[in-house]
């Protein structure tokens, strides 16, 4: 059984290509990225980018190897000490599947850094076009892409068998003259609409219209509408024996109390306790 598609990707590469450079997201990426390194204090000699914008990643990380985020990506095992899939994981249609890629091109001890849209991404935008459509067509179409949510993010880095996984974020809340302005820049960016599941057939204009209404009503801060990217960023290491490892329950050698310096109290047994 053929399993359902999230994404179009011959559309996905279609909307890339026709981008108007409008990279200030891949600009936030680049700069967190770059901090979070200096903070690991490591040096990386071969480097790979997973990414659909590979002149903007070119000219950051000159000499990492560029590779397109298909669904099997060109990575040879074991052959890079740090992979950063680069703002284009939430178009997957097997996110696992790449991270699992990513990991498995790592060396021990390598290092994954993935960024990519978060769930609250475009909430905005996402309601007041499903309301809008509801009002005047009396149905509901895929028109923003469904992004993951923080926690489920986090949980794909511990499926995939990285070591030390953390999964956080921040929200880069972004202002626009109105609904038309904000659509441009989406297709600037190469985030247009790939969904697989969308709506083929033109949309009414009077759908774009009340969108924009509601959109400004609901949205408008000085004669502008805001518009909120939330980055997730996912970090994990390739599992190695020099790495921390959590001790096992029961195996702590000093009790809490002492740590504390605190006096224990030790609570009566109620009957039913083992």
């Amino acid at each position: 059984m053929k399993m359902p598609r999230l994404t179009d990707t011959t559309t996905l590469a279609r909307n890339r290509a026709r981008a108007k450079g409008a990279t200030f997201l891949h600009e936030d990426v680049r700069d967190e990225v770059n901090e979070r390194l200096t903070e690991v204090n490591r040096s990386f000699t071969n480097i790979a980018i997973v990414t659909g914008f590979p002149d903007f990643w070119r000219k950051t990380f000159p000499a990492a190897t560029i590779v397109p985020d298909e669904e099997v990506l060109n990575l040879q095992p074991g052959a890079h000490d740090l992979v950063i899939h680069a703002l284009a994981l939430h178009w997957a249609n097997d996110p696992v599947g790449q991270i699992i890629q990513c990991k498995r091109a790592l060396r021990p001890d390598g290092l994954f850094l993935g960024a990519l849209f978060g769930g609250q991404t475009l909430h905005e935008l996402r309601a007041c076009l499903a309301e809008a459509e509801a009002a005047v067509t009396g149905g509901l179409s895929p028109r923003v892409l469904p992004m993951g949510e923080i926690r489920d993010l986090g949980g794909l880095l511990q499926r995939a068998g990285f070591a030390l996984p953390v999964a956080d974020s921040f929200t880069r809340t972004v202002l626009y003259r109105d609904l038309w302005h904000l659509m441009h820049d989406l297709r600037a960016m190469g985030e247009g609409n790939a969904l697989d599941a969308r709506l083929r057939t033109a949309t009414p204009r009077a759908v774009f219209t009340d969108a924009a209404q509601r959109y400004t009503h609901a949205y408008g801060v000085d004669d502008k509408i805001k518009a909120s990217f939330e980055m997730v960023f996912l970090t994990g290491w390739a599992p190695h024996d020099s790495q921390q490892k959590p001790l096992r329950p029961g195996s702590a050698v000093q009790r809490l109390a002492d740590a504390l310096n605190a006096p224990e109290i030790v609570l009566p047994q109620t009957k039913g306790d083992a």
